[in-house]
């Protein structure tokens, strides 16, 4: 009963900490070559896959960001050159990656897939689609509950 809850609250605590620790310490380490922190990758990596686009409200649902946070990020990313607005400051208009911010995002997109290969080490095809069906699952589960 309430001992398997207790450990299963543990276990899944100190598994999904310690992953966003060193993703965390990962995203750091391996984009400071790019003059990056986390947020900023996340934010390129979205607008890389999404070529026509996105408005700040959706960078914020992908990149689980406030909006304070993700206005900062496209400022910098804006300075930096890496992104271009339509209507500078609109919340609505789509921001997109210029030709250097796709160039980074090129250059990003070999380290993210080492370290995700990294992290699969050992996982069968199977584990990895239950695995993230699960994540998926308990974010869709805890979101829903928090909108309540």
């Amino acid at each position: 009963g309430d001992i398997d809850m207790i450990q299963r609250f543990e276990n899944f605590l100190a598994g999904i900490t310690v992953c966003y620790k060193y993703i965390q310490r990962i995203k750091n380490a391996e984009m400071t070559e790019f003059g990056l922190k986390g947020t900023h990758v996340a934010c390129i990596f979205y607008l890389n896959h999404n070529p026509e686009g996105l408005t700040s409200a959706q960078l914020c649902t992908l990149c689980a960001e406030d909006k304070a946070s993700i206005s900062r990020t496209v400022s910098h990313l804006r300075k930096l050159g890496y992104i271009e607005q339509g209507n500078i400051g609109a919340y609505r208009i789509p921001l997109r990656l210029t030709p250097e911010g796709r160039d980074v995002a090129r250059r990003m997109e070999p380290v993210i897939e080492e370290w995700v290969s990294i992290g699969g080490v050992g996982m069968t095809d199977e584990q990895r689609t239950g695995f993230y069906d699960t994540l998926a699952l308990i974010s869709e589960n805890l979101r829903s509950e928090l909108e309540r």
